[in-house]
């Protein structure tokens, strides 16, 4: 696409000005993806570097989890404050310097420094990427649009494998975590023109801007929704933080921080950080192992479209349930996998694919669906903290999880552990059954009025 096209959509209106904002808003997604498999191949090479032992590897790795939950908890706030447009050009400069000090880290701790700057700018990006684009998409595609940023997040995971790929033959870590500040500057570039929510413009005193911003993004009458926006703001103006810890909002409070911890203890950035190390101890080696990863990410992208196509068409829950279920099976036959003595050939490649099944499940499932429904299930006056309480512990727990893998795979050995992945994915299957509400097709004020009335959406 054409400058000058991407320029005349800009200032047009409809559908293709939504699609291309929330495409620019899901790159918040790209940089969180980015970071996340850059490190995976980096982490082969740092060790020619600075000898690292399993726990120091560990804390190089999990440093940007300990950054971003950091972001998080300030990125919801922040949010709420400055508004969505402004922090995420925020999050573009903080990522920008955090890849610039990996990139020419003369020790350690200068490179666990910028490990932990880059995690800032992802935990504001984590929250502030999908709340922008559930408050300006129409309820009629808002799950497609949302899901585009856990989209981004694995393009932004397979461009970082093939840029591992890239330098990969000279073991360049340096030049792979520099490489980051590309998709930073992108991001900065592409948030000059794209428009406030109009959610939080009306919230903060502004409801021309708010109106005018709704008629470039609704097709036919926008004031039914102007007024349940209204209706909002001026039900809850001087609420606080303490609203959280409201009755009524346990519900919503319970699902969004349940599915923040399910999805990483079910392993998924165990596996992300690590799938090279994982694939060279069956046997494959370093460059090859790499190369195996493309492939992952590859499958990693397309079952996320797949997601996307239907996320509107079949629910939250079905998508939900399918992956977490998908999931447990795949788990299970690879701790089988890594039972079996002597990996290498057969075995090699069927831990391959059972990897891609299981990124193909996750990528249906609790990839997209968690960062849809916490943008969906909280109320306007509080919705940026409450996602930011979701987006700390999911990082928190990610966090745990990249720190204690290594440990846990040199102590109890990968079967034990990807098993222990298989029976959280099996309690998150139970969780979403019993908990997780459908919000599919409904206004963002409809399911807060639900949520107030104390109305099941689990049906």
């Amino acid at each position: 696409m054409s400058t000058t096209v991407v320029s005349d959509i800009l200032r047009g209106d409809g559908d293709r000005f939504v699609y291309l904002v929330s495409a620019m808003a899901a790159l918040n997604g790209l940089l969180f993806g980015f970071d996340t498999g850059i490190i995976s191949g980096a982490i082969l090479f740092i060790n020619d570097t600075f000898s690292m032992s399993p726990l120091v590897e560990g804390i190089v790795v999990s440093g940007a989890m300990a950054g971003a939950a950091t972001g998080a908890a300030l990125g919801g706030r922040l949010a709420d404050r400055l508004g969505r447009r402004r922090l995420i050009m925020l999050s573009a400069a903080v990522f920008f310097l955090g890849s610039f000090l990996m990139a020419v880290a003369p020790t350690v701790p200068v490179l666990v420094a910028g490990r932990l700057i880059d995690g800032v700018a992802i935990g504001f990006a984590s929250v502030v990427g999908p709340l922008y684009i559930s408050e300006i998409a129409p309820p009629r595609i808002r799950g497609g649009l949302t899901s585009m940023h856990q989209l981004m997040v694995t393009i932004g995971i397979l461009s970082s494998y093939f840029v591992n790929y890239a330098f990969s033959g000279s073991g360049a870590w340096r030049w792979m975590l520099g490489a980051g500040m590309v998709p930073a500057v992108v991001l900065g570039i592409g948030v000059l023109k794209m428009p406030e929510s109009p959610r939080w413009l009306y919230s903060h005193g502004e409801p021309d801007r708010a109106r005018a911003v709704l008629r470039r993004t609704r097709q036919g009458d926008i004031e039914e929704e102007l007024g349940e926006i209204k209706e909002t703001v001026e039900r809850e103006s001087g609420t606080s933080i303490k609203k959280l810890f409201e009755p009524w909002l346990r519900p919503a409070l319970i699902v969004g921080i349940g599915l923040a911890i399910l999805q990483q203890v079910t392993g998924i950035n165990a596996v992300m950080y690590y799938a090279p190390t994982i694939l060279e101890s069956t046997g494959f080696s370093s460059v090859a192992s790499i190369l195996a990863t493309v492939g992952i990410g590859v499958v990693n992208v397309l079952m996320t479209v797949v997601a996307i196509v239907y996320i509107d068409r079949v629910g939250r829950r079905a998508l939900l349930l399918v992956g977490t279920a998908g999931m447990t099976i795949t788990l299970a036959i690879l701790g089988v996998v890594f039972y079996l003595p002597g990996l290498s050939g057969v075995l090699s490649i069927t831990a391959t694919v059972c990897l891609m099944l299981y990124i193909s499940f996750f990528a249906i499932g609790l990839g997209p669906v968690f960062w849809l429904l916490i943008s969906e299930i909280y109320p306007l006056a509080v919705r940026g903290s409450a996602e930011g309480v979701a987006t700390v512990t999911n990082w928190v727990a990610n966090l745990a999880v990249a720190l204690s893998f290594p440990v846990l795979t040199a102590n109890v050995g990968p079967s034990a552990t990807f098993w222990l992945f298989g029976v959280f994915s099996a309690v998150a299957f139970v969780f979403t059954y019993g908990l997780v509400p459908e919000t599919k097709g409904r206004t963002l004020e409809a399911i807060e009025s639900d949520l107030r009335d104390n109305v099941s959406m689990t049906d």
